[in-house]
């Protein structure tokens, strides 16, 4: 009798060891949702790439099934609550298409701050952490970033100075770049990038602030016939913070050994590789690729930099204000962005 107990508690134990491994073998697939279409430098380049890789560092267990240009439903400005909600898994959004939602993340976005991808994701990451991590509330952020920089896209008249700027249409990525231009004398029309070449195409408005690396995406390249940049050494005109944030129950339920390969691919490194690869590396071939469209490319002279920089105080300080009525120091924040942005400088 003691031996059959004994053969039988054995059977069970063998029995309880395999279905561990069982579960621990299961492939989980991830539905990874986002709003440009699969064609984007930002699909091939910076989402199907870090799909690849927990697959890989899965061992096979960790899929994605990735979902392009709001193909599961919604706005972009909705992608942050479908996966804090558990619609999706993952997305990968502009947390500022959610206007006064992400305030202190918003710092990112003040004008001529940011002079690089990189130096601005990893910097951004690292405030998230000390700063803003309580804006991302319900989701697991598996890395954060900045694009290029803006750039001013026009159609038939070259911008030059601020005279040129006044009373022109000039989309506008977020509401602190709607700020900006409406300091610096333009009307700002905020929209979305999928829904710019239409509106540039239809007069709706003049220009546009986009990033290089946004271009070919929605095939800029065919419409804009002038292109107006910073100095080399300068920030760039704005920015757009960007995030790829996971359901938070849905990060819970993984096995540990899947949680650590999802923070091995995200994090202030992973941060830095999204600004570098997906941005930084692809101003120059993007540029080159307008140029030979007939696109006029131009910079700012040092003086009228200047210029654009005094009208842009209001911007800094709207941000200010709207920072202490929720109970923040403006101020404070600020420094502490640019002593980060000085850290991450390369």
């Amino acid at each position: 009798m003691i031996k059959t107990r004994l053969r039988a508690l054995g059977f069970a134990s063998i029995f309880a060891v395999v279905a561990v491994q069982s579960a621990s073998a299961q492939t989980t697939t991830l539905k990874v949702h986002h709003f440009l279409p699969a064609t984007s430098n930002a699909h091939t380049n910076l989402i199907k790439p870090w799909c690849d890789k927990i697959n890989k560092d899965s061992n096979g267990r960790l899929q994605c099934q990735i979902y392009p240009a709001m193909q599961l439903g919604g706005t972009p400005a909705q992608l942050f609550d479908q996966a804090r909600d558990g619609a999706v898994d993952i997305v990968w959004t502009v947390l500022s298409y959610q206007a006064g939602r992400f305030t202190k993340s918003e710092v990112f976005e003040l004008p001529f701050l940011i002079r690089s991808a990189e130096e601005g994701s990893r910097a951004l990451w690292a405030y998230m952490e000390k700063n803003s991590k309580d804006e991302l509330r319900g989701v697991h952020p598996i890395f954060m970033h900045v694009h290029d920089g803006a750039v001013l896209h026009s159609t038939s008249k070259s911008v030059a100075t601020l005279e040129d700027l006044k009373g022109l249409k000039i989309r506008a990525a977020n509401r602190v770049n709607a700020v900006m231009l409406t300091a610096l004398g333009a009307t700002p029309v905020q929209m979305p990038l999928p829904q710019v070449p239409e509106s540039m195409t239809k007069g709706v408005v003049d220009g546009a602030m986009v990033p290089w690396e946004g271009v070919p995406a929605v095939k800029f390249q065919e419409i804009a016939k002038f292109s107006l940049e910073t100095p080399a050494d300068a920030g760039k005109f704005s920015n757009s913070i960007f995030a790829f944030v996971m359901n938070e129950n849905k990060y819970k339920s993984l096995p540990a050994d899947l949680q650590k390969v999802i923070d091995e691919n995200g994090g202030i490194e992973m941060s830095g590789q999204a600004g570098r690869r997906a941005f930084d590396d692809v101003v120059e071939p993007f540029r080159k690729q307008a140029i030979e469209n007939g696109d006029k490319v131009t910079s700012l002279s040092q003086d009228e930099l200047k210029r654009w920089q005094a009208a842009s105080e209001k911007v800094y300080d709207a941000w200010f204000a709207e920072i202490a009525k929720k109970g923040g120091d403006g101020k404070r924040l600020l420094q502490d962005a640019r002593e980060l942005l000085e850290k991450n400088r390369r």
